[in-house]
């Protein structure tokens, strides 16, 4: 089957945004018409096929940018922000912004599975890759499995490596999941965002080899810059 000339642009636009850092600005219509020898309408139409599948956004009056960076989440595998950072090429960073202790209420006794006024530490996180600003994270852990835990423990090292290798609870299945929002005031600023600005939100339970719940985390990702590709393994299934 012949392949069109929209189509053949597609893919070689495709494979040119991909090359390119988050945010990076693309040629104008009338640069890529010359550049590729076809018509602006041509090239219009490519760059709306585009932007449906969000790999680019459009900014009236200011010109078209690569969209987001995707990460590959593998559901048989924990969830790695710092990999999944450096497997695209991205220096990933993350900031402790605070720790605390507190007692849990009734929502998060319910996700941690403990009893309400139960003591429960508190983790805030930035997340960022390149030095810009991706995920803020809110982690709550039961103190009975981390009583012993600190923010020093932290410092560079992996959440889940200091689980298994301080207190012995390597993660075993995590359950996530995601949906549309917008930006609150109070993490706009962390994200460096404007307040009501479109985004993911995402909770996560971890569970540990005792089908315990280890981890309940609460994230805000800026959307332009992150998106969630996650490979089903149904190859068992009937």
């Amino acid at each position: 089957m012949k392949i069109t000339l929209q189509e053949q642009l597609i893919n070689l636009l495709t494979n040119y945004i991909q090359s390119m850092p988050a945010n990076a600005k693309l040629p104008s219509e009338r640069k890529l018409s010359d550049k590729y020898e076809l018509s602006r309408t041509t090239v219009r139409s490519a760059l709306n096929e585009l932007e449906v599948t969000g790999l680019i956004r459009r900014v009236h009056g200011k010109g078209t940018f690569v969209n987001r960076v995707d990460l590959n989440s593998d559901l048989n595998s924990s969830y790695s922000f710092n990999k999944q950072m450096m497997s695209i090429g991205k220096k990933p960073q993350t900031k402790i912004l605070s720790f605390d202790r507190k007692e849990a209420n009734s929502y998060f006794a319910r996700k941690l599975d403990v009893e309400v006024g139960d003591q429960v530490i508190k983790i805030k996180r930035l997340r960022l890759a390149d030095d810009v600003p991706v995920m803020l994270e809110r982690t709550y852990l039961p103190a009975n499995h981390f009583n012993l835990m600190t923010e020093d423990l932290l410092e560079d090292r992996s959440l889940y490596d200091v689980f298994d290798k301080e207190f012995n609870e390597p993660v075993y299945y995590a359950d996530e999941y995601f949906l549309a929002g917008i930006i609150s005031k109070r993490d706009s600023e962390y994200l460096d965002l404007a307040e009501g600005t479109p985004c993911l939100n995402l909770k996560r339970s971890t569970y540990n080899s005792h089908n315990q719940v280890i981890e309940f985390t609460l994230s805000v990702a800026r959307s332009d810059q992150f998106a969630y590709h996650i490979r089903h393994d149904i190859s068992n299934k009937s």
